[in-house]
C-alpha cells in the first residue's frame, strides 16, 4: 500500500535516552475505506481511491468527507476491493513518507511580510514605510511584467515534504511524524511512501 489519509492531532516532544528533543506531530490515521479500484484495462492506470471521515448524512453520490487517490503497482491494486479496510498497520516497517497538506491562510498580506521585501526609511519625512515601490518599466514594455510581485492572498497553500516516520501506534491509530506538518491542528494529511 502506498498511503493512508489521516487528520493532524498536534505537535509535541520526546526525549532521547541521550537527552536529544525531537519534535514530533501526532496524525491520526482512522482506518481508509477503499472507495475506488482503478485498474490499468479500465481507467489507463492503476489506482486506489481512499475515503476518510465518513459523513454522517452521506448522499446517493458522496459518502466521505475527504477522498483521495494513491497510485499502486497492478499487483496492489489487484489486492484490494470496494469497501476495504486500510489502517496504519500498512505503514509499519516505513522509515522516511512524503506528506501533502494545506497549510494556515494568513489572509490579505502586504509586500513585507509575503514577500520579505525590505521596508523604507522609518522617519517622518518618509511617505515611504511599508510600500511596495516602483511596479513597473519603462515605455518599451509599457506593462507591468507577470509575476511580479504584489500584496495579495498568503497561505492556504498545498505543501509537500518528507519526513521520518517516529513511532506508530496500530491500537489507537495514530502515527507520529518528525518535524512540523503544514496546516493547523484537524487539517487532512495526505501520508505517502517515500
Amino acid at each position: 500500500m502506498s498511503g493512508i489519509l489521516g487528520k493532524k492531532i498536534g505537535m509535541t516532544r520526546i526525549f532521547q535516552d541521550d537527552g536529544r528533543v525531537i519534535p514530533i506531530t501526532v496524525v491520526e490515521c482512522t482506518p481508509n475505506e477503499v472507495a475506488q479500484v482503478k485498474t490499468a484495462e479500465k481507467d489507463g492506470y492503476p489506482a486506489l481511491v481512499l475515503g476518510f471521515s465518513k459523513l454522517k448524512k452521506p448522499t446517493k453520490t458522496r459518502h466521505f468527507r475527504f477522498v483521495r487517490e494513491f497510485k499502486v503497482t497492478p499487483e496492489d491494486a489487484a489486492n484490494y476491493k470496494k469497501g476495504d479496510q486500510v489502517t496504519v498497520e500498512k505503514l509499519q516497517g516505513t522509515e522516511t513518507v512524503k506528506i501533502s497538506s494545506l497549510s494556515k491562510g494568513k489572509g490579505f498580506q502586504g509586500v513585507i511580510k509575503r514577500w520579505k521585501f525590505k521596508s523604507g526609511p522609518g522617519g517622518h519625512g518618509s511617505h515611504h514605510h511599508r510600500e511596495p515601490g516602483s511596479s513597473g518599466c519603462r515605455a518599451k514594455p509599457g506593462r507591468v511584467q507577470k509575476g511580479k510581485k504584489y500584496p495579495g492572498r498568503m497561505g492556504q497553500d498545498q505543501v509537500s515534504l518528507r519526513t521520518s516516520v517516529v513511532s506508530i501506534d496500530i491500537t489507537k491509530n495514530i502515527i507520529c511524524l518528525k518535524g512540523p506538518v503544514p496546516g493547523p491542528n484537524g487539517c487532512l494529511v495526505k501520508i505517502q511512501t517515500a
